[in-house]
């Protein structure tokens, strides 16, 4: 039986590939169950660094697998126990970078949002397609998509079921840049590259102040980040600090 889910590993940089080609990778509960493991298993993997998540052939996921759905209960996609690809995903502690290899439907769309950082080929789409189904989202779009483009944005692509063309995505802040196709596993493996170069325990920290800060107010956000940093502070020597800094110059002073 072919994988559902392929994790290939490479040095500090683990890429996690939905494989599904036939079907546009479409979110079956076996899958579901596949993704949830690997991330947990990855969350145990201290070697790694950060995670590429992508989709195999022509798509990065086209949402719930309609079919299976016809077939089952709604209640077999919930996001809980070994289908929790939610939480999965965002109780990993390090960098995910998706990388948007073509249409991210709905679902799709909602893993997506799931990512820290987007990468998308220049044919890449995104679309909301609950209200044209007849579903009202509930793995967090109506609410993560507001936050990342603006509520207008976002009710105008939720409310019309239209698709956002990667380019459009870029210039609303949705994507973090658009490549051409065959550079998009190489600039997502460029910047895991830069990541797997940072000082572990801090990057691990970082991300926590920064995804848990977006969700207070700013002066809450501002509070945390000043106990994070205090925390972080008292656990580091200076001297070993003040050798980073002298490494992250010289970096500098090569890449100029």
């Amino acid at each position: 039986m072919t994988d559902l889910v392929i994790v290939e590993k490479r040095s500090s940089v683990a890429t996690v590939t939905l494989n599904r080609p036939d079907s546009m990778n479409a979110l079956s509960q076996a899958m579901m169950k596949a993704l949830t493991a690997a991330f947990r298993s990855l969350q145990q993997d201290q070697d790694i660094a950060a995670v590429i998540l992508t989709g195999a052939g022509k798509a990065f996921c086209a949402g719930l697998d309609l079919k299976e759905l016809s077939e089952k209960s709604l209640e077999g996609f919930k996001l809980e126990g070994d289908h929790d690809i939610e939480s999965a995903i965002l109780e990993f502690d390090r960098p995910v970078i998706g990388a948007i290899n073509g249409v991210a439907a709905t679902g799709g769309f909602e893993l997506a949002l799931w990512c820290d950082m987007l990468v998308a080929t220049n044919t890449a789409r995104f679309v909301d397609t609950h209200a044209r189904v007849g579903l009202v989202p509930g793995w967090g779009l109506s609410q993560r998509l507001s936050r990342m483009i603006g509520i207008n944005r976002a009710r105008e692509l939720s409310f019309t079921g239209n698709f956002l063309p990667a380019q459009q995505a870029e210039s609303w802040g949705l994507v973090n840049r658009v490549v051409d196709a065959a550079d998009l596993l190489p600039t997502c493996e460029s910047i895991a590259k830069d990541i797997s170069s940072c000082h572990r325990t801090t990057l691990v920290r970082y991300k926590r102040v920064i995804n848990e800060g977006a969700g207070m107010s700013l002066q809450n956000a501002l509070t945390y980040e000043k106990l994070a940093m205090d925390l972080h502070s008292a656990t580091q020597g200076s001297s070993d600090i003040s050798e980073r800094r002298e490494s992250v110059i010289n970096r500098g002073r090569t890449q100029t």
